[in-house]
């Protein structure tokens, strides 16, 4: 019988998986990772430094993998400005973060930017870059965030498009699943990836504060219970020129779903040394039998 989280895959219609090529090379025991929570604004060259600062802080305490939050490059105050991204500033943070990358000798995950796809729309794309300062594998957000939580309305889909792939990213011989803030609501998502052998997922976000208070933290802990996968979530924060406020709170959680580092609502960066013997002990102690041979 087929398992119900591929019942749900096939009827959110993503039938294809992009893998990036193997780069990791061996695989890592264990890999110290961060991530970067920010207070993006509408002035692109003040997010690059203030990006710059934060991987730097991370790198320094021995980050050999670092996320970004969704919107780490612009959190713009009106659709234009967004639309007008890609052309005027894609290719000049594209070099940030290669130049962070070879710098600092670290995987970045790239939170997310707003990217073009090959037939011209724009995407809100995760784009992973290695320590060579090259891309490996980039996502486009596939669940955009259109909803009305309490007096607020958000409609991502009247300036993106969908992406229509899962990818998994292969990062010191880790298997990362990507994704981006709404997609934590649909578990399918990571379902599939676990069934792909992930270890890891990157959970990008900017969370708005009035779901983050209520629905941030049962989300991460539901995805990384029933995957039993470590999560690691970089979020915005504060008040944003749009009038917009983020809630927060990035965390790593581990394949138990225990949060092992937390950020509150300010800007900061939050380490940890994630262990695969920690994945083995847990899903040993419960097996789902839900891993394609991992």
């Amino acid at each position: 019988m087929m398992p119900i989280w591929e019942n749900c895959w096939a009827l959110a219609v993503l039938p294809k998986l992009v893998a990036s090529p193997n780069l990791g090379g061996e695989a890592s025991v264990q890999l110290v990772a961060g991530c970067v929570q920010m207070n993006s604004g509408s002035d692109v060259a003040a997010n690059l430094v203030q990006a710059a600062a934060l991987m730097a802080s991370a790198a320094e305490g021995g980050a050999q993998l670092i996320l970004l939050p969704e919107n780490f490059a612009l959190m713009g105050e009106d659709a234009a400005q967004k639309q007008l991204f890609p052309e005027q500033h894609g290719a000049v943070v594209t070099r940030f973060l290669a130049d962070q990358a070879r710098q600092h000798r670290v995987w970045i995950i790239a939170g997310s930017l707003l990217a073009v796809t090959e037939q011209g729309a724009l995407c809100n794309r995760s784009v992973v870059m290695s320590p060579e300062g090259e891309v490996i594998a980039s996502y486009d957000k596939i669940h955009l965030f259109d909803a009305t939580p309490g007096s607020e309305c958000y409609r991502e889909s009247d300036l993106v498009t969908a992406g229509e792939h899962p990818v998994v990213a292969d990062i010191a011989g880790w298997r990362v699943g990507l994704s981006i803030c709404f997609d934590v609501r649909f578990p399918a998502l990571f379902q599939h990836y676990r069934q792909l052998g992930c270890d890891l997922f990157s959970m990008p976000a900017a969370f708005t504060y009035a779901t983050g208070h209520d629905h941030w933290l049962p989300l991460l802990q539901a995805r990384a219970i029933e995957t039993q996968c470590y999560l690691l979530a970089a979020a915005q924060c504060g008040h944003h020129p749009s009038g917009r406020k983020t809630w927060g709170n990035s965390m790593i959680l581990d394949p138990w779903g225990g949060v092992v580092a937390r950020l509150g609502h300010g800007v900061g960066v939050i380490m940890h040394s994630l262990d695969r013997n920690r994945i083995t002990a847990v899903r040993q102690q419960i097996p789902l039998g839900c891993s394609s041979g991992r």
